[in-house]
């Protein structure tokens, strides 16, 4: 039992982190069980077995699923009760848990699809390059935290590699001169050049800058080398590139102090000639810097110097956030209030211009946004007209409350006070005058001239006001006592003076 097992560790010293990550479960969850005794865990057991859940009308259907499904996600399952039955009264993480209790009850493991890989036959000399981009984050010899990024190269058949750095995402110029940097280095070029769909058009590990492939396209048909796009991590297509990126990071640049990006670059190859290109690859059992000196004879020459002109201006493209914001070279940038939307894209192109950045929404697309580029990191650069709110709902009640009073230069100088005051929260605010009109509409008038002349504003001052004096006005007002319909016909019998004086004087009524 998994209560056990948390006591259990915890007496052992594990700390409650520790254990959290040991059973996969959160911290938070540790804490509460920890905290809790046998008999109050049995009480929560106990609760949660005869508690009713908003899902259970829908057991029977979702286990139906699970049944025919065992590898079936909580997300799909969330989509399902929409999309089949209507349902969407709870959260994604309700459908989680209740999906994994029903896991553990029925003994329902969720099956992972294994993929059955096979080996990949060698290919000629001269067919085959592979690409891919890495990042890592160094000490610089500040003791600060340095992000680098890096391109790396490597021939398919010999196993020769070239790697270069920048201190920056890349762009698709930069991308491009690396090309020529890494075809110059191999001593010829290959019939293919193989990339990870990410790296042309998303590139996750390039701090989400997109290649563009309308740029790049003109640079590999200046060069004719044929373009072979695979999935992301998969081995078999480039799996070569993938072990070279891994072995940069853990070889070369694990514990390494940087100090200027040339020196970094000339260390890096000097680490390729040395460490990089040497050393005897674990499958081939051949050194690729020996095998390289063979294959060179098979690649194509390269002709001339690329002309960069050929290049369109660079666009670059960085993904719009949630708070309308883009993130460029260190700094963030705002986009008009509304531009993020959940069912869309969320991709800008940006472009450099006479120390500008110029965003859009399109790449040929109309001016979204235009912002003075800054030389220092970590701002955030904002135009004011980004950030203004929508008014349509605040004038709306402005307007309803206005409309309510008699006195418009009273109820005009309030709302000039409520703005002034409390600029963030106005439509709260507002939303507590109309509240407090709908309650006390014959105490408005009053409430507002008093509140004026003891120089109160806000819209709870005027509340409590107005409520004063409903509450003044009921006492003050007469109480009229209303006859019971049952006896208001009946009328009290008359009886003479002389009764009267007779039973007070000890006689008998007759």
């Amino acid at each position: 039992m998994l209560y056990i097992e948390i006591h259990r560790l915890y007496k052992e010293g594990f700390s409650k982190s520790a254990i959290a990550r040991k059973l996969n479960i959160s911290r938070n969850r540790v804490i509460d069980y920890l905290n809790m005794s046998t008999d109050e865990f049995e009480e929560f057991l106990s609760t949660l077995r005869t508690r009713e859940k908003k899902l259970d009308p829908y057991h029977d259907q979702i286990l139906g699923w699970l049944k025919e499904h065992p590898d079936l996600t909580a997300a799909q399952v969330y989509d399902w009760l929409e999309e089949k039955l209507g349902f969407r009264e709870v959260a994604e993480n309700t459908v989680r848990n209740y999906l994994n209790e029903m896991r553990d009850y029925y003994r329902i493991p969720k099956v992972k699809v294994q993929r059955t890989y096979s080996v990949v036959p060698e290919l000629p000399m001269g067919k085959q390059a592979q690409v891919d981009f890495g990042q890592t984050t160094v000490k610089n010899r500040q003791g600060e935290n340095k992000k680098l990024y890096f391109i790396a190269f490597v021939l398919s058949h010999s196993r020769y590699k070239y790697v270069e750095w920048l201190d920056r995402p890349f762009r698709t110029s930069d991308m491009i001169r690396m090309h020529e940097n890494a075809f110059e280095y191999f001593g010829g070029m290959p019939e293919e050049m193989v990339y990870d769909q990410d790296a042309l058009l998303a590139v996750s590990e390039n701090a989400g800058d997109l290649i563009l492939t309308a740029e790049f396209t003109k640079y590999h048909h200046t060069r004719k080398f044929n373009v072979y796009l695979c999935r992301k991590s998969d081995p078999e297509s480039k799996g070569k590139i993938e072990q070279v990126v891994k072995f940069v990071k853990n070889n070369f640049s694990k514990n390494r102090v940087f100090d200027h990006l040339s020196d970094w670059n000339q260390s890096c190859h000097a680490w390729l000639k040395r460490t990089g290109n040497y050393k005897v690859h674990h499958n081939t059992k051949k050194r690729p810097s020996e095998v390289h000196a063979l294959e060179k004879q098979h690649l194509k020459k390269v002709s001339g110097t690329y002309i960069f002109a050929n290049v369109s201006t660079p666009s670059i493209t960085r993904n719009i956030h949630k708070d309308n914001v883009i993130r460029y070279e260190g700094n963030r940038y705002s986009v008009p209030k509304g531009t993020y939307r959940a069912d869309a894209p969320n991709l800008a192109y940006l472009q450099e211009e006479d120390g500008w950045l110029i965003i859009r929404l399109k790449e040929t697309g109309m001016e979204l946004a235009k912002h003075r580029i800054s030389e220092g990191k970590g701002l955030i650069i904002t135009d004011p007209s980004h950030r203004e709110h929508s008014t349509s709902k605040r004038d709306l009640l402005i307007h309803q409350i206005q409309e309510t009073f008699i006195d418009k230069e009273n109820i005009q100088w309030l709302i000039h006070k409520l703005k002034e005051r409390y600029p963030r929260h106005l439509v709260d605010q507002l939303k507590v005058l109309q509240q407090a009109i709908r309650i006390y509409p014959n105490h408005c008038e009053e409430a507002l001239s008093e509140m004026k002349k003891l120089g109160m504003t806000s819209a709870n001052d005027f509340r409590d006001i107005a409520h004063a004096l409903s509450v003044q006005y009921q006492k003050s007002s007469p109480k009229i006592v209303e006859l019971n319909e049952k006896y208001k016909d009946l009328s009290a019998p008359e009886r003479s003076e002389d009764i009267y004086l007779k039973v007070l004087s000890g006689g008998e009524n007759e």
